[in-house]
Order: structure tokens, then sequence, then C-alpha cells
């Protein structure tokens, strides 16, 4: 592992925190308690700014704006053209502020300063496009009735939807929500993580800039079992979306069906395989393995961390990924040399330091990292774990840190079987040359996205969530839109009528 702290020769940019205060009827207000709390730079663990901090009075406030301007405002009266215009405009804002807002994310999150340049904000502003092109195509179907009778149906938007956002992608999940949700002529109060408000409080005075109107976007930081937990409870919101842990996604859905019974969709944890087939070129899969291991330092809910490579190639793919590993470089995010950044902050640094300990004490092999890699911040080494059995924590629980577990398998059928050997279901990737190997596993492994020789394939039209405890309901295309609308019947008599 290459360390890049201290290292000199770039640039960290000046960055100003406009705002700071909840976003509520379109305003910046404080919170009715005056309570703040702190955000903290995870590169050094200094404190970044003071933000207000919601509960449930400004959850109540939020959302009886938010019901307002659902049932009296212009939002869901308007024709969809009309909001993909909006939508349009609020995309190019967002294109316009890309230094801004992506160093936000890196100072809040500790992401790549380059890769929000060129991924994470870039890819907000494409899922606003895309769902303002679908925001005027929402229509029913003329239905063929059996008898007599005329009908048909209407998509409607749900109402007053409640976002709860988690911090490893504070930008790409923010829009993952709040885009389909727009479009659909919704009205929303989202809640960022505490650790990463930031750009979701910028995106809120861009909303404004574009046009939306006073009410329809309302965003409340805060805390989950106060803020969160308000609006998973709220009398007056139809639909919570929310992106976390599998723990915190059951007290959601509780919260949910113990208040009004309203819709719900999660997508949680995930503890995501990778099978690499004899056939696949090593140094190609080398490659994707470390990619779909390490990429944002391993917070991502589908971060390829169980991987099984068949026995064939397994002791030259080893050997070659340790090597990959090492040379990994670990510092300053804004660092363009830098590979990997700091994890989000302190608690979820010391959580997978112990679970690096835990696979040492269960027996797991530590061939590579394992240890923090700085003096301040919450930096730590790209690790490897071999020998691992299927029954170790290491292999069962989702770490959220670049931790690789490899594994060895013989046949298609053992691959198939150690795979589906877990309580989540949200992606896997399939490495192999083999037609017919990859329709099987494709097939049989059950998980919301299926890889194949690629991994972190995204895009606004491929629907995204998982299978078991990985949640259900969709993120981007099509799906996610739907989620956000009802269909209505609507029947009449037909008299006279010379055909049916």
């Amino acid at each position: 592992m290459a360390a890049a702290n201290g290292e000199k020769g770039f640039v960290v940019p000046e960055l100003e925190i406009k705002y700071t205060k909840l976003f509520i009827n379109g305003q910046f207000v404080d919170a009715v308690s005056g309570k703040t709390f702190e955000t903290r730079d995870p590169r050094t663990g200094e404190v970044i700014a003071t933000i207000a901090e919601g509960d449930k009075a400004d959850v109540d406030l939020a959302v009886k704006a938010a019901r307002e301007a659902f049932d009296n405002g212009p939002w869901p009266r308007m024709p969809g053209c009309a909001r993909g215009r909006i939508l349009h405009k609020f995309a190019d804002l967002v294109d316009q502020h890309v230094e801004e807002l992506a160093a936000l994310d890196t100072v809040d999150a500790g992401k790549l300063f380059l890769m929000g340049k060129m991924m994470d904000i870039p890819g907000g502003a494409s899922l606003l496009r895309y769902y303002a092109g679908a925001a005027d195509k929402i229509h029913g179907e003329t239905l063929k009735m059996s008898r007599p009778l005329q009908a048909y149906t209407l998509k409607e938007p749900v109402g007053v939807v409640g976002h709860i956002v988690p911090w490893n992608y504070p930008t790409t999940m923010f829009f993952f929500k709040v885009s389909p949700a727009l479009a659909a002529g919704c009205t929303m109060v989202v809640k960022p993580a505490e650790q990463t408000p930031l750009s979701a409080l910028f995106y809120a005075h861009l909303a404004k800039e574009a046009g939306i109107p006073d009410g329809v976007l309302n965003i409340v930081p805060g805390f989950g079992p106060t803020a969160g937990a308000a609006i998973a409870s709220h009398m007056d919101i139809d639909k919570i979306s929310f992106t976390g842990s599998t723990e915190v996604g059951r007290i959601v859905m509780q919260a949910a069906a113990m208040s009004n019974l309203k819709s719900v969709s999660l997508e949680l944890g995930g503890k995501s395989p990778v099978i690499v087939f004899d056939d696949a070129d090593v140094d190609m899969a080398v490659n994707l393995v470390n990619m779909a291991t390490y990429t944002n330092k391993g917070e991502i809910c589908v971060a390829g961390s169980r991987i099984y490579v068949q026995e064939g190639i397994y002791d030259a793919f080893v050997k070659k990924s340790v090597e990959l590993a090492k040379k990994s470089v670990v510092g300053d995010p804004f660092n363009p040399n830098v590979h990997q950044g700091p994890q989000v902050d302190k608690d979820q640094y010391e959580k997978v330091l112990k679970y690096i300990d835990v696979g040492k004490r269960e027996g797991a092999t530590l061939l590579t990292g394992g240890k923090p890699c700085s003096e301040k911040g919450y930096y730590i080494e790209p690790t490897i774990f071999t020998d691992v059995k299927e029954d170790m924590s290491i292999a069962q629980e989702e770490i959220f840190g670049p931790v690789m577990a490899l594994m060895k398998f013989k046949t298609v059928e053992e691959a198939i079987q150690k795979a589906n050997n877990t309580r989540y279901g949200l992606a896997a990737g399939v490495v192999t040359k083999n037609i017919d190997t990859m329709n099987t596993v494709s097939r049989s492994v059950r998980a919301g996205v299926i890889w194949v020789n690629c991994y972190f394939a995204f895009d606004p039209d491929a629907p995204f969530g998982g299978y078991k405890m990985s949640g259900f309901g969709k993120d981007m295309g099509i799906d996610a839109l739907d989620k956000y609308l009802h269909t209505k019947t609507v029947v009449t008599p037909l008299y006279n009528t010379p055909w049916l």
C-alpha cells in the first residue's frame, strides 16, 4: 500500500460552506429547538460546519409545507412537460456547480474529488434529465372490459414522500430518490444522513433557483432516532423511500406499518459475490474485482466483498490481487493520484477495523493491509483475507469498508450455492467467457442485478434494487417512477354501444 497522506503537489480548492440551515417551504430556517450538530471532515476529524438539527417539530413543519404544496400547489397540477422543463433547468444548475458540489461531498464523506467531478455530480444531473424526459409520458391504459363498460386507468402521484438518504453517496442517492418523485408530481421531505448534509442543502438552493415551487422539496438534516423516526411514523406522509442498513430498514418499515400504513421502498445492505471462472482473463478479473471491492473505500452497498475464484486460476489470482492492492494509493481524496480516501467517520473507521480483527480471530489469513495508515483522519489499508469459511463474520456481514474475502470453488453448482448463501441479494458479478455459464449463473443467483464481465454498470434506464433482506422497490429506470405513482381505475357504463 502506497500512502499519499501529506504528499504535496495538489491543490485543495477553497470551499465556503454556504448552507447550514433546514430548508422548509422554500426558506432556509433554524431548527425549532435551536439545536445544531457538527459535520466533520474525515480527512482530519476536524469540524467543517455546524448544521441545524431537525427533529419532530421541524419534520411536522416540513410535512405541512409539502402537504399544502401537494394538495393546493401547482406542482402536481402542471403538465408533465412543464415539470420536465424545470427539472432540465435544475440539471443545468447542477452542471454549473460541479466543482463546488464535488468538493462538498469530498470534505463531508471522504469521496474522491476527481470521481465526484467526473461521475457523481454529472450522474445526478443525468438522473434529473432522464426523469425530466419521462415526466410527460406518465399515462394509464384503456381497458377492454367483458361487458358494456368503458374503463381506463390513471397514474397519479402518491402524494407527500419521505426520503431518508444514506451517507456513502450523498449526491447519487439524493437524485435516485428526488428525481423520479419530482417527475411524478410528488412533494417531499428529505432527511440527508447526519454525516453528509452539505450537498443536499446546496441542492435545495439550486432547486429553488430552477423554479421548483416552495414546499415541494424540503430538506431536514438530523438524526435517525429523531428526524428519521418522525418521517417514518408521520401520519401525513404517504410513502417512505429509505436507503441504509437492513436493521434500520426494519425499524422504518415497522414505523410505517404502525402509523398510517404508508407504502415503503427499501434499498438495504448487501454482501455481493463476484464469481470468477477458470476461463477468465486473470489480469482483467483481478482489476475488476479490485474495483468492485475498493471503490469508494468499500463504502458501497453493492461492494464485491465475497470473491469466489475457481481453483484452476485461484493461486495466480490471489498473487496478482495482493500485488495490486499493495500498489493502491491511500490518502487525501483531493489528490488526483489517490485511489482511496478515508472512511466517512470515526464510527465507521472503528467498525471496519473491528471486523478485520474478527476475521483474524476467526481464523482467516490476512495477506495484506488490515491497518490504519495515517496519524490523523480515518484511513485504512486495502485488506485481503484468504482461508475464509462461509460461516465467518467477514463472509456473512456487511463490513462497508476496504476488505476483500477470497474463497475457492470447484464447480458451477458450488459457486451458485456459495453465492446464494447469504441473507442479502443486492448485486453479484460473474466473470467468464462462456455464455452458457453466464446464462446459468445469472439466472440462478438471487440478486437484483447481475453484472457480467463488468461491475458498477449503473445507468439511469437500468432498475436497481434487491432481493431478500437487501430490500424491495427499485431505484432508476421507469420502475423507480412507478413507485411514486398510484394506479386509479375509472369505469363508466356504456349504453346502446354497437361494440365493446
